[in-house]
């Protein structure tokens, strides 16, 4: 969630050898909610921003990953939190069944260990963005939804990727009782 905030008191420009200075105070505009996807074999990512995180709004992230971002993909392999509405029911609750039925046929998701998000290369990838982009104010969705825009082309133009240090064994000794549960299931 990004908080959208705007000055109460305007700032003061920089003067040589001083910066620039904000006031404290700040006005709440909104908040807003960002979808990320990220592949990072393709360097690629796409940050959505919708003023709810509901199940519908998951579930047209998946079909705008679907038929915009992979068309001729076969199956397309989604690894993602455990957040309630990041299930296969969402896509059935915002569709029509056979449109539901054509999403997930194309859709295998994967969910991080309860507790190990960091496992999820997007989350990386979300913090990447707070800092690069988020770590200010920002004062009304068209600002938020630029400044996603410019960060993301920069990041995509450059083929910005992860370089994960993590195989499955390396996971599995670090990760004991997340994976004991997980094989106990």
């Amino acid at each position: 969630m990004k908080q959208l905030v705007s000055d109460t008191t305007p700032s003061s420009t920089a003067k040589p050898g001083q910066a620039a200075r904000i006031d404290y105070e700040y006005k709440r505009v909104g908040v807003a909610n960002i979808f990320m996807f990220f592949d990072r074999h393709r360097g690629w990512r796409k940050a959505k921003a919708t003023a709810t995180k509901k199940a519908e709004d998951f579930a047209l992230c998946m079909k705008e990953l679907v038929d915009e971002h992979y068309p001729d993909a076969e199956k397309i392999h989604v690894v993602m939190d455990n957040y309630n509405t990041h299930k296969a029911g969402s896509l059935c609750k915002a569709f029509k069944p056979e449109e539901a039925l054509r999403l997930l046929n194309r859709l295998e998701f994967h969910y991080t260990p309860k507790h190990a998000g960091w496992l999820n290369m997007v989350e990386i990838e979300i913090g990447n963005m707070n800092q690069q982009c988020l770590d200010r104010r920002l004062p009304s969705w068209e600002k938020l939804h630029s400044e996603l825009g410019a960060w993301e082309k920069g990041r995509n133009d450059e083929g910005a990727t992860i370089k994960w240090m993590f195989d499955v064994d390396k996971a599995r000794e670090k990760l004991t009782r997340a994976y004991q549960q997980l094989n106990q299931s």
